[in-house]
This record gives C-alpha cells, sequence and structure tokens, in this order.
C-alpha cells in the first residue's frame, strides 16, 4: 500500500498480536524496529519482514527495564533517523493463572503485572513522546483489554493495570494532542494464535465464541489491522479512544 512509507515505527511486544502489527506496518512501507523479551522471536519477525521486502530489525527489549526500552527507542532513532509510530503490546501473561481476586492474590502476582503491563507502558510512552514531538507529531496505540470495562470476577491484576493503560493514553491524547501527537488502545476479545489453541481449553474458546455476535473467534490480523489504522493518516480524527476488537462480544 505504502501509506506509511518514510514512517518508522516500534512494536514492543512481538508475541502473536505484536508480531502481526509489525508485519503489517512493514507491509504499508514502514520501517519498523521489533522489541521483545525473546530476542530470538523479535529477530525472526524481523527476518520475515525482510524477506518479504519490507525494512526492520529485531532487539531484546524488557518492557520493565526502562534502560532496555530507552535502548530500544535510540536504536530505532539511531538506525531510522527518528521515530513517528508505536505500538505498545508487551504484557506478562503468566502471572495471569495467578491473578485470582482482590482478597486471596499474592501481591507479588500485582507488582509484576502493574511492573510490566502499566508501568512498562509508562516508560514507552515517556521515551517516544520526545522523539515523536521532534519530528511534529506521532501516534501510539497500546493494547488494551475489555477486561479493564467488563467487571470480571477473577483477574483483578490484570484489570486494574488494563484500565491503567486507558487513563495513560486518554491523558497522553489530552496532553500532546494539540502538538500533533495521537493515542488510542484497542481492546481485543480472545484471539487465538499459533501458539495458544492448543493450551486454550476446547470450552472456554467455545463460551467465547458464544459471547459474541461472530462466527468464529479472533486471529492476531484482526487487531493489526485495527493499529495499523490508528497509526495511519486513516485515523487521524482518532484520538483518545479505546476500541474494541472482539466479534461483537461488548457493544458499548
Amino acid at each position: 500500500m505504502g501509506m506509511l512509507k518514510g514512517k518508522v515505527a516500534v512494536v514492543v511486544g512481538g508475541g502473536g498480536i505484536g508480531g502481526a502489527s509489525a508485519r503489517r506496518l512493514a507491509a504499508a512501507g514502514a520501517r519498523v524496529v521489533i522489541g521483545d523479551l525473546d530476542a530470538g522471536n523479535a529477530a525472526a519477525i524481523a527476518a520475515q519482514i525482510t524477506k518479504a521486502g519490507g525494512d526492520a530489525q529485531g532487539l531484546r527489549c524488557d518492557i520493565a527495564e526502562e534502560a532496555s526500552v530507552a535502548a530500544l527507542v535510540q536504536a530505532a532513532v539511531a538506525r531510522c533517523g527518528g521515530l513517528d509510530l508505536m505500538h505498545v503490546n508487551a504484557a506478562d501473561l503468566r502471572v495471569i493463572a495467578q491473578d485470582s481476586n482482590a482478597v486471596d492474590v499474592d501481591l507479588g502476582v500485582f507488582e509484576r503485572t502493574i511492573a510490566v503491563n502499566l508501568r512498562g507502558h509508562l516508560l514507552c510512552t515517556r521515551h517516544a513522546i520526545p522523539q515523536m514531538l521532534s519530528r511534529g507529531g506521532g501516534a501510539l496505540v497500546y493494547t488494551s483489554s475489555n477486561s479493564a470495562f467488563i467487571g470480571e470476577s477473577e483477574r483483578p491484576c490484570y484489570a486494574m493495570a488494563k484500565a491503567g493503560i486507558n487513563a495513560l493514553m486518554r491523558h497522553v491524547a489530552s496532553r500532546w494532542g494539540r502538538q500533533g501527537i495521537r493515542a488510542n488502545a484497542v481492546a481485543p476479545g480472545l484471539v487465538l494464535n499459533k501458539d495458544n489453541p492448543k493450551l486454550i481449553p476446547e470450552d472456554v474458546k467455545a463460551a467465547a465464541l458464544a459471547g459474541t455476535r461472530s462466527t468464529r473467534l479472533g486471529t492476531p490480523d484482526d487487531i493489526a489491522a485495527m493499529v495499523v489504522h490508528l497509526l495511519s493518516d486513516n485515523g487521524a480524527w482518532i484520538n483518545g479512544q479505546v476500541i474494541s476488537v472482539d466479534g461483537g462480544w461488548t457493544m458499548r
């Protein structure tokens, strides 16, 4: 398409959704730098993009460590000359199984969830925005979750972190919108990627599908399509929004 030709994008968290976003951003013409805790995964996604004719680099990034986030942003600036776009998709999903309820949850689970799923998004924001402002503006998209607003009986730490992301996003849109910065969030439903279909019980998948107004569950590309829309000029008048991409599970 080329609608992002000349733009520089950083994707933080190269898991299913992040990898799909990186590939779509590159296909639209952006130069992409992927940061992931698994350096091999980031490199593999970059190699796929390069093989397809795109421009990408994969690097290790621990979103919980400020120095690591700063290094990722600086690497993108050094390689590509600046930063225009960022999709923050990283999360520690391993602790979800231990995220029980507000009375019983181990505070270590809460602290790890906040460190990665919320504090890390603040770190990405604070290092990306100055670079974007120096280019006259930019756009950020955060991966949120419907857990932030549906009121689940479990996973309070995860929900609190995602609600915090929504608040951060709105702050960014309010504080820097008139300086050319746009910030939005996508809230996915249950997404099946190459790694998780066998890990998710069939009854859970069936229940998730029954809760939608759709013929299927989601894929990473479903979310990535919205991410690219929001980061491109097609989303130029969308700012400060949480957009559910969940097959009609939530309607609001």
